[in-house]
This record gives structure tokens, sequence and C-alpha cells, in this order.
């Protein structure tokens, strides 16, 4: 028993991953007690791009009338890279 003991407490632990996962981030502050600008925020959307995707069901007793489909692609077009058209 205590030969295992032992061998658990001398044992390598590897992680694999980014460790920058395993800096404490208590000291951050919490993402909606934050202030960003809009145009901060529109900033970082054009820059990396987002996919936008929703359903719109429009029922009555049970028995869907309507139903809409919604997706969006936000991306920046510059000059230096091709068109997507």
């Amino acid at each position: 028993m205590e030969g295992d003991a032992h061998e658990a407490a001398g044992a390598e632990v590897s992680y694999v991953g980014d460790p920058r996962d395993l800096e404490d981030r208590s000291a951050e502050e919490p993402l909606a007690g934050r202030q960003i600008a809009l145009i901060d925020l529109l900033d970082r959307l054009l820059n990396g791009g987002a996919v936008l995707t929703g359903d719109v069901v429009l029922s009555i007793a049970d028995v869907d009338l309507v139903h809409i489909n919604l997706r969006a692609v936000i991306r920046s077009i510059t000059p230096d890279g091709p068109a997507p058209w």
C-alpha cells in the first residue's frame, strides 16, 4: 500500500492543450460587466467573421403555418483577398 502511494505521488502528469487555459482567470472581469463600444464589436466581428443562423416558426394550435430559416454570413472584404463570388 505504501509503495503504491509513493508511485502515485511520483507519477508524471502531462497536459496537452493551451497553457493559457491553466492560468488563474479569477482576476479577469466577468464578460457581463465589461464595457465595449459598438464599433469595437463590429471591428472584431468583421475581422474574424461570423455566421448567424436562426429559425422562426409561426404556429396556431400546434399546426406550423410558417417556417423560416435564417442564415447570414458577416465578413469583411479586403482588396488583398479574393472576392467570395
